[in-house]
Formats: structure tokens, sequence, C-alpha cells
């Protein structure tokens, strides 16, 4: 399993101690033309926004190695082919008028410190700014709420259920107090639950939907596991995915959405 490796710090050690979390989350402003490490970039969808018609920025980077994760070569801060972020914006120069909105994805975003500049620098061009993330970092993602127009977090288990998942000890917590942070800000969004019934059997899977639901989720998608590109090659398919769960709990949200593997 491929593990990223932190920009300040060089090893998901610190990271797994704790460190990052009291660290300033300034961006380095002498850097601006490389501002974000991008791995990727999705011209056009209409579905990572729900409502807007967006392109998608696939960060460069991400701390934990979930082993449903399809983006495996997003995990390492430093990455081969970036794009440079100075192109991103003459990209989206290009896009007013035809596009709405941004979606900065990855890999983790609020891995990188530099995220609220680059933010601010997007919606300087008059697009919304949406987010996709994990809630690795609680604390970073507080700092960047304001700046947002919609969030849409993956929560994957319940707390104590994270570690076999991510790889990585208390990564649970850290994803549970960033939903706390975002149900409280007030700002749009969805939670998104990936359904892998080796990794969140139906019973935890039941016990999940309860729990989010109680915690004051209004919209929650379903999301089949797309197991032939995942990180974990052992993982194999799904034989419950999660479908059937609309049905049972579809009263105790706002939306609650089944999303089958493309």
């Amino acid at each position: 399993m491929r593990m990223a490796v932190h920009p300040e710090a060089g090893c998901l050690d610190e990271y797994r101690r704790g460190g990052f979390e009291t660290r300033p989350y300034l961006p380095d402003r002498s850097r601006t033309s490389s501002l974000l490490r991008v791995g990727g970039l999705q011209p056009f969808t209409t579905l990572d926004y729900p409502g807007e018609l967006a392109a998608v920025v696939f960060c460069q980077g991400c701390p934990w190695g979930c082993r449903y994760c399809q983006n495996g070569h997003l995990l390492p801060s430093r990455g081969e082919g970036l794009i440079p972020w100075d192109d991103i914006i003459g990209f989206l120069r290009q896009r007013k008028g035809l596009l709405d909105a941004l979606v900065l994805s990855g890999g983790e975003p609020t891995l990188q410190p530099a995220l609220p500049l680059a933010i601010q620098q997007i919606k300087a061009l008059g697009f919304k700014v949406g987010l996709h993330t994990a809630g690795c970092f609680p604390e970073r993602l507080a700092r960047v709420l304001p700046l947002l127009d919609w969030v849409g977090l993956d929560i994957k288990a319940l707390p104590q259920d994270y570690p076999p998942l991510t790889g990585v000890p208390g990564s649970g917590e850290k994803a549970w107090r960033s939903l706390g942070l975002l149900l409280a800000s007030g700002i749009a969004h969805e939670v998104r639950v990936t359904v892998h019934e080796t990794l969140l059997p139906p019973d935890r899977l039941a016990d999940l939907i309860r729990r989010l639901s109680q915690a004051g989720v209004r919209r929650l998608a379903l999301q089949e596991c797309q197991w032939r590109r995942t990180l974990d090659s052992n993982l194999g398919p799904s034989y419950s995915n999660g479908k059937d769960f609309v049905g049972d709990f579809g009263h105790l949200f706002e939306c609650l959405e089944f999303r089958p593997s493309p």
C-alpha cells in the first residue's frame, strides 16, 4: 500500500501523532505560480457539483491509503506530469460564461497549505468553488469553509472502523470532527459513503446511516465501489452495493441517493 508523504514534514508518522493539526495553515505567497500541486483536470462535469456546470481539479497528495481508493496515482505528494497552477487559472479565464464552478478534489485538497489562496483566486474570476474532502484535517477545513460554496464530504465508516480502511490510526475521529464542523457551518453540502461489504458489512452500514442521520446529515449518497480500480487489488467485487438501503432509510433524510458504479 502506497503512503503519501506530507510536503511539510516528509513522513506520515507526524500526521499520525497529530502534529500537523497545530501548524499554521498559511500559503507561501512567494510561490503563487505553483500554488497547488495539481495531478489532473476534468474540464467539464455535471455530476461533481450538484446543479452546476463545473470543472474538477485533482489535487496531488493524500495522507490516507484507503483500500478502495480509485486514484492511487494521486496519493504521493509529488507526482509526475503535474499541471502548473497558472495553467489552471488560464483554463478558467477561457471558461468564463461557460462554467459555473470549479471543484477541488483529490487526493486530499486540504493537505496543501496554499488552498485558501487558491480558492480566493478562483472566486476572484467569478466562479463558485466546491470541495471534495475526506475530512483528514478538520482545523484546516474549518479555515476554508467560509470561502466555499459547496462541500462533498466522504464519511467512510463509524470512527472506530476507519483504521483498517485508511491505514491511519485516529483517522475516524478526524473525519467525524470535520463532519461536525461542516454541519455547523450551514454551507450547502452532501455526505457520501462508498459501499463495499468487505469493508463496510450491511449491519455496519445500517449503523452508519443511522448515526449520520442522528448527527444531522440531511443529504446522503451511497456510492457503489468501483472495485476493478481500487488501491487494494485483492479487494474484489462486493455483492451488496447499498441500493436496498435507500428504501429502508430514505425517510431519515431529505435526500438519500444510490449511485451505481459507472
